[in-house]
């Protein structure tokens, strides 16, 4: 096998070039963009909602069969290897990439929203309280992780177990074989750059207007504009610049794990001083909940009653921007997950975020609903009058210490989009540079100059939303990717666990046996090995033994 330095490919050329074009026009065209975008992704939404459904769906029943299956007991990396990072660090690193920021940022939103206009029953009552945390559950719970459980595990099997690129393209090898290396591999690439793009572009620029809004609701003295929105996008790129600048085993890992400790410590107090039996009475019940209604919840398309817009506006519209994020996300868990089994990751990825999930929520969407009701709707009414992003400081204005604990939330929320820019720069850098473990600095720095800038354009013009639809709608061609990721990887195993087999055989079975089964065996292996990516990624060597803990 060959090795490369790295550098960059074709695919950080074209996705350059794409992101020009959409900045461009966002910038120069904002209402046109957002108007073309919208209208192709309600017909998607429409048309091929369905599509959305049933793939998430295969992801969950995949990623939970191959918790059980014979499969779970192979390594990501050499059979005796040991995880690269503690148990906290590594589940820093999900918690961090996946959705911690979501979490904040929707905690108390969703639930109250969901609250007010719930997809089948009447709002404002016990049954809507009900609906909306079960309702929010599911779009937080299984499905988004499995997505990114199917991604992760796809790109770490063959990277870290056969030293292929850490691409989606050379995932896919067993599949399309040569043609990975071709036009098909570098389209399947940009499309994971073209959605990790948009999807932290859009944060960021979201993450300055939530940021904003919090400084300018708990200080009169800031106020909530444009330029301060600037100062904000520039101040939070410093800070992941310099994050990404000492690499993941530094910047974004003491990052991360200082973020779940400040967001379990905001999650405890708001635990200690709401109704906390009622929280743990809500946490029991919306569990069983959801896990007894997932079924019908998954496969609901409101074909006869229930409101066709909330399928449209929060599940179908959850479904894509989770697929739409795990390129990124996906290839960020594969990337710190090195020694981990098969079963330990799919459990690891799956089972404590949602859990989390489920704790978050239920604190946070019945103190939310409670203090609704106590201010006669008031909390929802000013979500509706100044927008989403000041939900949670209006909800926190109502305890003790609201000042601090307000600026501590600021601080959280800044943090993590921290690390979110951070690890998607990483990312960036790792898709274009031919799935090197290492990047070259130089090109980091590029890719967080141009998603500030990108931000900071569109925040001008108004054209966010334009980079959302953008991504939503890349999330349709991706769906698929994933699907053939879930079938490269299944192939793979299936044929490696084969060989696996026959080798246990031959050590407990006599010399006769051996002999017979000696071709057999070379025959496999050299079937197997025709279908694997036949380059290195650039920089394995140097990069495997890097944080070892």
């Amino acid at each position: 096998m060959k090795n490369r330095r790295s550098s960059v490919t074709p695919v950080f050329y074209i996705s350059l070039a794409i992101a020009f074009v959409f900045i461009l026009w966002g910038a120069i065209f904002p209402a046109n963009v957002e108007s073309v975008l919208g209208t192709i992704n309600d017909f998607i939404s429409n048309k091929f909602g369905w599509v959305y459904l049933l793939a998430m769906t295969g992801f969950v029943v995949f990623a939970l069969y191959l918790i059980i299956s014979p499969y779970g007991k192979i390594r990501l990396g050499k059979q005796d290897e040991k995880p690269q990072y503690s148990y906290f660090t590594w589940f820093s690193f999900l918690f961090t990439a996946g959705m911690g920021v979501g979490l904040v940022f929707y905690g108390v939103n969703e639930p109250l929203t969901h609250f007010h206009n719930p997809p089948v029953t009447e709002g404002g009552t016990a049954l809507a309280q009900q609906e909306a945390l079960q309702y929010t559950l599911f779009h937080w719970g299984l499905h988004p992780w499995a997505v990114y459980a199917v991604v992760g595990l796809a790109l770490a099997y063959f990277n870290f177990r056969h030293n292929a690129p850490l691409l989606m393209s050379s995932a896919l090898s067993p599949l399309i074989g040569e043609r990975s290396k071709g036009w098909m591999g570098i389209t399947v690439d940009v499309i994971a750059v073209f959605g990790t793009i948009f999807g932290i572009a859009t944060s960021l620029g979201l993450g300055a207007t939530q940021i904003t809004a919090g400084l300018s609701y708990s200080f009169d003295a800031i106020e909530n504009n444009l330029f301060t929105q600037m100062i904000v996008v520039i101040i939070i790129t410093i800070a992941f610049i310099a994050s990404a600048a000492t690499g993941v085993n530094k910047g974004i890992r003491y990052l991360s794990m200082s973020n779940v400790v400040i967001a379990i410590a905001l999650m405890i107090f708001v635990f200690i001083f709401g109704s906390s039996i009622t929280m743990i009475e809500s946490f029991m019940t919306n569990t069983g909940n959801y896990l007894q209604n997932i079924v019908s919840m998954t496969f609901n398309m409101n074909s006869f009653v229930g409101d066709r817009g909330f399928l449209n506006d929060w599940t179908l519209f959850y479904w894509a921007w989770w697929i739409g994020w795990a390129a990124f996300v996906g290839s960020f868990i594969a990337r710190v997950s090195r020694g981990r089994t098969i079963r330990e990751f799919i459990i690891g990825v799956m089972g404590v975020p949602v859990l989390f999930s489920a704790i978050w929520f239920a604190i946070f969407g019945v103190a939310g609903i409670e203090s609704d009701n106590i201010l006669g709707g008031g909390l929802y009414s000013l979500i509706e009058t100044q927008g989403n992003e000041v939900a949670l400081f209006a909800f926190l204005e109502n305890y003790p210490a609201a000042p601090l604990v307000m600026g501590i939330a600021i601080l959280l929320i800044a943090s993590f989009f921290v690390t979110s820019a951070d690890s998607g720069t990483f990312v960036l850098s790792m898709l274009t540079t031919g799935g090197s473990l290492n990047p070259p600095l130089k090109i980091k720095l590029i890719w967080g100059a141009i998603l500030a800038g990108t931000a900071m354009v569109l925040l001008v013009s108004g054209g966010l939303s334009a980079l959302e639809m953008a991504m939503l709608i890349a999330a349709f061609p991706f769906t698929f990717i994933v699907v053939m990721l879930a079938i490269s990887l299944y192939k793979a195993l299936r044929s490696e666990h084969g060989i696996i087999q026959l080798e246990k055989q031959q050590l407990i079975f006599e010399s006769d046996y051996r002999e017979e089964t000696e071709k057999e065996l070379a025959e496999k292996r050299e079937a197997f090995e025709e279908t694997l990516p036949d380059e290195q990624p650039p920089e394995i060597e140097a990069e495997s033994n890097e944080g070892k803990e």
